[in-house]
């Protein structure tokens, strides 16, 4: 008779998570992960394949927090707005696992759920095959790059806001206008921001659907 599991996977995914929150990318390791579950490296190699393994547990467990009013009967558009503020708060809640998001390739069914909820959206506007893949990648990809641009780019909203917007106001006006006018435009609200360029994706989606194109 097999030992009983000493630990969940809900234990092991909080703990992955709360790792790399407080830890960053680099601090995400299977002795960092053992210390903080109280257990020595070797346990955990009972439940995690490894580096792969560890990043799996990172982007289930921001997937898993993505949650939306279920209403398959609505309207197309609006579940997908839904579904990709859900996902959108999931992601940015937890930053140093934008990287990870972005080029995991987490099998786990929970992780899951928010995906093939978006694609059964994006289905119901008619779309199917290639096109409801590039409708998909369209919508996930701006999720994801929002939440990065957001948090580290160039035109950063919240706490270095005013910095970044004073450097800004700092080169020459008649070469970068429109730079200068956008940094002064990121100090606004991030998530009054994404519903405007969600609203524009939705827009485009709406207009290239099988059911106007019909």
């Amino acid at each position: 008779m097999p030992a009983p599991r000493k630990f969940t996977h809900q234990q092991l995914q909080a703990a992955a998570l709360e790792l790399i929150d407080q830890e960053g990318l680099t601090g995400l390791t299977m002795r960092a992960l053992a210390t903080r579950l109280g257990t020595g490296p070797m346990t955990i190699y009972n439940y995690v394949d490894g580096r792969e393994g560890l990043e799996r547990l990172v982007t289930s467990a921001v997937m898993a927090q993505a949650h939306w009013p279920d209403d398959p009967s609505g309207d197309w558009r609006t579940r997908v707005k839904a579904i990709a503020e859900a996902i959108w708060r999931a992601v940015r809640a937890h930053p140093n696992a934008i990287p990870l998001i972005l080029t995991a390739r987490s099998l786990d069914e929970d992780a899951l759920v928010p995906t093939e909820a978006l694609l059964q959206a994006l289905a119901d506007s008619g779309r199917s095959g290639a096109d409801l893949l590039a409708a998909f990648r369209v919508v996930s990809g701006f999720i994801a790059g929002f939440a990065q641009a957001e948090l580290t780019g160039p035109l950063v909203a919240g706490r270095d806001a005013e910095a970044i917007t004073a450097r800004m106001a700092d080169l020459p006006a008649r070469r970068f206008p429109r730079l200068i006018e956008t940094a002064h435009a990121a100090t606004g609200d991030p998530q009054a921001e994404f519903h405007s360029g969600l609203k524009i994706l939705l827009a485009g989606l709406d207009a290239s659907a099988p059911e106007r194109r019909g």
